[in-house]
């Protein structure tokens, strides 16, 4: 089933394996593969404070292969907390 970027906006990213809400399409970044232009990958920036606003910060990254189900309000992924890809970048 095709499905405009549009559409994906605006909906929640929830973990199936604990029910974490990992954040929302919109203020996150999508891998798209440049010659097939399906998406590779989820991005999210990890919720930070006032104390760490200044240092490195990390990033959530969701192959798409985790998305299990896309429902009218929420997108479903199966991430087992263990095993998170996290990445650092600068500010």
């Amino acid at each position: 089933m095709a499905m405009r970027l549009v559409e994906l906006t605006g909906k929640e990213i929830v973990n199936l394996y604990n029910g974490a809400r990992l954040g929302v399409i919109g203020e996150s970044d999508l891998a798209i593969d440049a010659e097939t232009g399906r998406i590779r990958s989820i991005i999210l920036p990890r919720k930070g404070n006032l104390l760490n606003f200044w240092v490195d910060k990390q990033q959530l990254i969701i192959p798409w292969e985790a998305v299990r189900k896309i429902g009218k309000e929420v997108i479903i992924v199966d991430l087992d907390q263990a095993n998170l890809n996290f990445r650092r970048h600068l500010l």
